[in-house]
Formats: C-alpha cells, structure tokens, sequence
C-alpha cells in the first residue's frame, strides 16, 4: 500500500499539480499587493479619499471612525470595502490566467500547423510520387 501511494503521489500530474498551487498562492498574494497598494489608493482618491479597506456597514449601532475599531469593539459589520478589493483582486487573477491561457493555445496552435505535404497522387496511375516530380516514375506520364 505505501508503494502504491508513491507510485501515486510521485505521478507526473501530481507533481504539476503541486507546483501550479505553489505558484498560484505566490501569484495571489502578489495580485493581491497589487490591488491594495498600487490600483486601490489612486482610485480611492479619485473618488475623494475613500479607503475601501474601510468600508463597512456597522450592525450593532455604535459609530467606529474605522473597521479595525469596530473589529476591536467586537462590533457586528458588513465590510463591503474589503469585498470590492477582492473582487477587483478576482478580476485582476482570472484577466492574467485568461492572457497566459490564450497566448499558450496559440502556441500550440502553431505547432500543430500541418507540415506541407512532401508526396501527391499520379492522375494516371493513382500512385504516390513526390510534389516537385513532373514525370511519374510508375508510368512514365508527364504530370
């Protein structure tokens, strides 16, 4: 049974697998620096020096200046700011892997171009002969 299961664990496909995760974790939080540090504050300026971050809608009734006060007071809230930069984070994700997807299909469409054909049929005598032939070799007919 442990043989089996390294036999298993090791398959090539697990393996990819494995490091495609590793690297999708490492490319989320970088994403993610992205969208909280770089896109998000120009925006929140643009729309009057709103930090989505701080977003949120406080349940319990007492006024909180910020999230992290409210959090601290143990106060019930719905942080739709920090929804946004997730979303925007999501977007972010799936338009890369849509680029990098897109660009390796046309990849691998060029690699499957079909090679040209290097023989074509005789009229006469239906044989194989090579393309830049203009005598058949079979029947002697001028192609």
């Amino acid at each position: 049974m442990l043989k089996e299961f390294k036999e298993f664990a090791m398959r090539g496909s697990m393996v990819d697998l494995a490091v495609g995760i590793i690297i999708g974790a490492a490319f989320g939080k970088i994403v993610t620096s992205l969208v909280n540090d770089v896109i998000m504050p120009p925006i929140g300026l643009l729309l009057g020096k709103v930090d989505f971050s701080n977003l949120f809608v406080n349940l319990s009734g007492e006024n909180f200046a910020t999230l992290a006060e409210a959090k601290e007071a143990g106060a019930a809230t719905i942080n739709y700011g920090l929804f946004l930069n997730t979303v925007i984070d999501f977007l972010i994700v799936a338009f890369v892997i849509f680029m990098v997807i897109k660009q390796m299909n046309r990849l691998k469409r060029q690699e499957e171009a079909p090679a040209a054909p290097v023989t074509k049929d005789c009229p006469f005598c239906f044989t194989d002969i090579p393309v830049k032939a203009t005598k058949c070799p079979n029947c002697t007919a001028d192609i």
